[in-house]
């Protein structure tokens, strides 16, 4: 059972296609359109699991200001222009996919936000700034970012996205707070990480995949219809992401040692998918849902392939030797 339990995160590229497929199969056999207002619930829980024993301490600190500085201005003001641009040039079309492109832009950072700087050996605290300080940013700016992007080809409702945002936000944050105050009366910091929070991780996953198959499922019959919708979505997104790493890597590069690049370039091109396509479904639909959808699966294999790349070329350990060497230099 515990096998089972971990094998979306072990296997999460696996696993989200896999999820797509028995969405589709299933859809277009059974209505599964009754879960979907189980979908709020499971966002909830997916950011809760997430949110158990986050250190908010590190956010009081002035350590990490420059990255933090590069982030917002790379997450709020180029993204955002990157997506627009490309909604307006190649989704004018499709209004419902422009808002759910716009979604996946204006919502940066995930708990994998600190997996991936971790697993690359990047500035772990500095991943975990980004990610808290990203969410609460993108919460409080996507209604009137998406008012301005998209607001004259579909109907923005700020209080509802306000309110939703509230719900998937905020409350997973406060809950997730009180729960580890009550674990740490039974368990020791030491045995927490060790043994409690490997434990969350996959919930998070499970709610994730359970999102990702009622919003597609509910939809099937629709999709199935419009396979020229995952085309462009598909390659509108392929775009959108290598635009946006080139961006990340250039101010990493250029401008930020080896762990702060790392940090950097996690912190920007990952987006808050999951909250992402809870607000699509909620707000805008089934197209908005399928663009956030496909995306998880452009994120995940284009972080994995760049993580291959960018360690054996501008993020060698090497280099962040060199870098360190002429700045004791200088």
């Amino acid at each position: 059972m515990k096998q089972i339990y971990r094998f979306p995160q072990k296997y999460l590229m696996i696993s989200v296609p896999l999820t797509l497929v028995l969405a589709f199969v299933l859809g277009t056999i059974i209505d599964t359109s009754v879960l979907q207002p189980t979908i709020l619930y499971a966002t909830i829980i997916m950011i809760y699991a997430t949110m158990i024993g986050f250190n908010y301490k590190q956010l009081t600190t002035i350590k990490d200001a420059r990255v933090l500085l590069y982030s917002i201005l790379i997450n709020f003001l180029m993204v955002p222009l990157i997506a627009y641009l490309l909604g307006v040039t190649l989704l004018s079309s499709y209004p419902m996919m422009f808002a759910g492109l716009a979604l996946s832009a204006l919502l940066p950072t995930s708990g994998m936000t600190i997996s991936w700087t971790a697993l690359h050996k990047g500035n772990v605290p500095a991943s975990v700034k980004l990610t808290v300080f990203g969410l609460i940013l993108g919460s409080v700016l996507t209604p009137w970012y998406l008012l301005v992007m998209v607001g004259q080809l579909v109907e923005v409702d700020i209080i509802a996205t306000f309110q939703t945002i509230l719900l998937v936000v905020f409350v997973p944050m406060i809950l997730g707070h009180i729960t580890f105050k009550q674990l740490m009366k039974h368990h020791t910091p030491e045995t927490f990480k060790a043994r409690v929070k490997p434990m969350l991780a996959p919930l998070s996953i499970w709610a994730m995949l359970y999102i990702v198959f009622v919003s597609v499922s509910a939809r099937a019959d629709m999709i199935v219809n419009n396979l020229e919708l995952i085309l462009i979505a598909t390659v509108v997104l392929i775009v959108f992401y290598l635009i946006n790493f080139i961006v990340s890597t250039v101010f990493a590069v250029k401008f930020l040692n080896r762990g702060d690049g790392i940090a950097l370039v996690n912190g920007t091109v990952l987006r808050n998918l999951s909250i992402a396509i809870g607000l699509a479904v909620t707000s805008f639909g089934a197209e908005a849902a399928l663009i956030v959808t496909i995306a998880f699966v452009v994120q995940q294999q284009g972080i994995a392939l760049y993580g291959k790349v960018a360690l054996n070329h501008w993020f060698q350990e090497e280099v962040d030797r060199v870098h360190q060497t002429k700045a004791i230099k200088a």
